[in-house]
């Protein structure tokens, strides 16, 4: 374990030569969960199974950072340089984390009670038109609360130039590094909620969700088997409202379409429900930790 030097060694000294800095083995254990998460980066999530993976990286990733708090010396940094902006910024970064995955939380709920319904009705074999309907305008709701958190999330987006003593190597290596986890947090948060919305990855278009949302459509929409499952199961369920008004043909496909793609949402949705339940007592976790740190 690597001590911190004093205020005054690090004033008016610099390090020995015949001593150098090594970071704790727990930095680089984060940083193999980073690069992890990275190449999941580099190829998006295009269903919920997938999506619960890297989510499942993430929780592995916050696990380290837990473990690395409760390293005397890095305790030690976030007591001595407690009022500063850097740890400020990392204090409001974990409530915007929690307010993210709070968002894709309550989404992932609404729909599961959602598609539950859903599959009652057909089990019951009432007429589910209505039922689709209030499903659809559900949804809606939902979209525009994913749309408002990652408009909410844009808006507040820092760039901050804070910086730490050069010669404290320690707390530098700590702030570069939890800035980064709480970076690529956020961008797999965003990745979470572009799913539930029906979108496989943020692209340029990806912040207009409600004007694709809203437009309407001349014909029976189709399902595509690019699309994850939450898109699909929109697609099926318009295909329902379609052939009821525009008289598509294939009826009874377009049923068995409903069913297996309800139960596909519902699996993947109650897979991605518990990942994100886990991850955000993590996150409770960590912020608890570090504001027991700096009250003791």
């Amino acid at each position: 374990m690597v001590g911190f030097p004093s205020t005054k060694s690090t004033k008016y000294h610099t390090r020995s030569n015949s001593l150098p800095s090594r970071p704790h083995p727990l930095f680089s254990q984060c940083d193999e969960h980073l690069t992890r998460l990275r190449d999941y980066e580099s190829t998006p999530a295009s269903s919920a199974s997938s999506m619960s993976q890297q989510l499942s990286g993430l929780e592995d990733l916050h696990e380290c950072v837990e473990k690395l708090l409760l390293v005397p010396s890095i305790q030690e940094a976030f007591v001595r340089h407690c009022g500063e902006k850097w740890v400020d910024e990392l204090l409001d970064g974990s409530l915007r984390l929690l307010d993210m995955c709070s968002s894709a939380k309550d989404a992932l709920i609404h729909t599961k009670e959602c598609v539950r319904e859903l599959r009652s009705t057909i089990r019951r074999r009432s007429e589910m038109t209505n039922e689709i309907k209030k499903y659809l305008a559900s949804k809606k709701v939902v979209k525009r609360a994913i749309q408002k958190a990652l408009d909410t999330n844009k808006s507040i987006e820092r760039k901050s130039n804070t910086t730490v003593d050069g010669n404290d190597y320690d707390t530098t290596a700590m702030v570069s590094l939890l800035k980064e986890v709480e970076a690529i947090s956020l961008r797999m948060f965003e990745s979470l909620l572009f799913l539930i919305s029906g979108k496989k990855t943020k692209t340029k278009s990806s912040w207009s969700i409600l004007s694709v949302m809203n437009s309407k459509r001349e014909v029976c929409p189709e399902v595509d088997a690019e699309l994850n499952e939450f898109s699909n199961m929109d697609n099926a369920l318009n295909s329902v409202v379609c052939q009821k008004t525009n008289k598509c043909k294939d009826t009874t496909q377009v049923s068995e379409n409903v069913q297996k793609h309800l139960e596909k949402l519902d699996l993947g949705t109650q897979d991605l429900e518990q990942t994100t339940e886990r991850l955000f007592r993590r996150l409770i976790k960590t912020r608890v930790s570090i504001l027991n740190i700096l009250s003791n």
